[in-house]
């Protein structure tokens, strides 16, 4: 079988270079309590090969988890009310073979890698906004939960832009109760 036909094959067969699973989103929480305006999220998703391969060889990866509350207007633009992000950094560490996550200045290690994700991905009791702040009226969030590769080193930045492995995000719009 010459080399045409084995790509003809291949291509037929749906072989090609490893993508990322769908990035889904299994809990989306939102609950108003004495303390504000309180988020649990959980995301399901898994590293492609790139991805992880570029994690193995000492890249850090950013994770960044936004959420924008609004106020419904009608006689202007919906009005912002507060904003907040999360930024998680991976990295793997070659000489203790351990993961290290990192939020704010708050450093933990992990044994495998699905330890890690298992902090990076989900969130409990997030403080989106304080009481004052959710006056009466309709609000909304807009959520948003992404693979920051801006947050890269500069030459790794160059060779990843648009390429589809690389692409983690999701994004969320919902009503308060």
């Amino acid at each position: 079988m010459g080399l045409l036909q084995c790509l003809c094959v291949l291509a037929m067969v749906g072989v090609g270079p490893a993508r990322a699973d769908p990035v889904g989103l299994d809990n989306f929480d939102l609950a108003r309590t004495e303390d504000g305006l309180m988020l649990n999220f959980s995301v399901q998703f898994s590293l492609s090969r790139a991805v992880e391969d570029a994690l193995l060889k000492g890249v850090p990866l950013f994770f960044v988890a936004e959420a924008d509350v609004f106020r419904d207007r009608w006689y202007w633009r919906d009005k912002k009310v507060n904003s907040v992000s999360r930024t998680w950094r991976l990295a793997y560490q070659p000489l203790t073979r351990k993961y290290r996550v990192t939020l704010g200045g708050l450093n933990q290690n992990y044994d495998s890698l699905s330890d890690a994700m298992a902090v990076v991905s989900r969130t409990v009791q997030w403080k989106l906004a304080d009481p004052p702040q959710l006056d009466d009226g309709h609000h909304y969030v807009e959520f948003r939960y992404q693979l920051d590769t801006t947050q890269m080193p500069r030459p790794m930045q160059i060779g990843i832009n648009g390429q589809p492995e690389w692409s983690l995000r999701v994004e969320r719009v919902r009503q308060l109760p």
